[in-house]
């Protein structure tokens, strides 16, 4: 007659590897009431013992990867290569079929947009043909770029308020973003600490109000808001809004120019970055970029906490180009896709 605790824990060492992925409820649930039944009597013997314990492991083993609670870190990219499309503003404007057939054949699954309004909506196209042409080249758009500067700005009107959520909401949603982000901020948005403090509170309203349309707000960062405000910076404000109404999409670019690690943000912040921007920095001048894994961006040390940093989507972004833009953008694309994403 042997002690259950001891064969229990004797079993458990012996007969399975604990991983470390987020467990399913409801199996726990059942392994529990196991057991509860295995303990019922204090001291069994080595035989029944197993035969509990055998079940005990069927139960375990529906999901191989249900053994610790879920966490930041075991949140993972979708290992999609996107493109944010202001890469090619020079070109889209006069020809978006075109562009988004070469952003298609560079090697890119995803995209991001970026200027949209009520006059021309996506570059001359309305929602509904945009997403139509997404589709046709066998492209989704998680997340889009979208002027909010009226919504966060002192005194916007609830009118004002409503109308323009209403109006981005409709377009997001008819081509299947998740994610409305905030582009930037105009520098009289920006000037003091209080100045962050109030756009922090505008952002949690506006991204509990997008919530019940199931989008999520995100802001996209420059370097500005890293900026020193006698010991605070910006981005320290922005970060504490409520991570179920606002997503962080980290430009890992201007995070690095402005003197910031990356991967020490993911350390404090764990899970709160669920979209990148990847953009390279020239190695003589650190003010223009270049294609991804040209420049003098650590990439591959990064990449690797892409987990810790809750990283979904992730978008190559160049602003300034010396070759050919469809070229470059095809370099980039491939050196993700072989060299990056097995990091992750």
């Amino acid at each position: 007659m042997w002690r259950v605790d001891y064969f229990l824990y004797i079993y458990i060492v012996l007969h399975w590897e604990i991983k470390t992925e987020a467990p399913l409820q409801r199996e726990w649930q059942k392994s529990g009431e196991v057991i509860k039944n295995i303990k019922k009597t204090y001291m069994i013997s080595r035989k029944n013992f197993l035969k509990q314990a055998s079940l005990l492991s069927t139960v375990l083993f529906v999901s191989p990867s249900c053994m610790t609670k879920s966490s930041p870190s075991s949140k993972s990219a979708n290992n999609k290569v996107g493109l944010q499309l202001y890469s090619l503003r020079e070109q889209i404007a006069n020809d978006v079929k075109g562009v988004i057939e070469k952003v298609a054949k560079a090697g890119y699954q995803e995209v991001e947009t970026y200027g949209y309004n009520a006059t021309s909506h996506f570059w001359g196209m309305n929602p509904t043909d945009f997403g139509a042409l997404l589709k046709t080249n066998n492209l989704v758009s998680p997340s889009g770029h979208y002027d909010l500067g009226s919504v966060l700005s002192n005194g916007t009107s609830s009118d004002d308020l409503k109308r323009t959520l209403d109006e981005y909401t409709e377009a997001a949603l008819a081509i299947g973003q998740q994610y409305i982000i905030i582009p930037w901020l105009a520098p009289e948005m920006r000037s003091t600490i209080d100045d962050y403090k109030y756009v922090a509170e505008k952002m949690n309203q506006v991204g509990e109000e997008l919530q019940k349309s199931n989008l999520q707000l995100g802001y996209h960062n420059h370097d500005f808001e890293f900026e020193d405000h006698d010991g605070q910076t910006g981005y320290d404000i922005l970060l504490e809004t409520d991570p179920q109404n606002v997503a962080m999409e980290l430009d890992l670019y201007w995070a690095v120019h402005s003197g910031n690690d990356p991967i020490k943000l993911f350390n404090d912040h764990p899970g709160r970055f669920s979209l990148w921007h990847v953009k390279d920095m020239d190695k003589v001048n650190r003010n223009l970029n270049t294609e991804i894994g040209n420049g003098s961006i650590d990439f591959s040390t990064i990449f690797q906490e892409g987990k810790l940093s809750g990283l979904k989507h992730l978008y190559v972004e160049q602003e300034n180009f010396v070759i050919d833009p469809y070229t470059s953008i095809t370099t980039s694309a491939d050196y993700i896709e072989n060299s990056l994403l097995k990091e992750i």
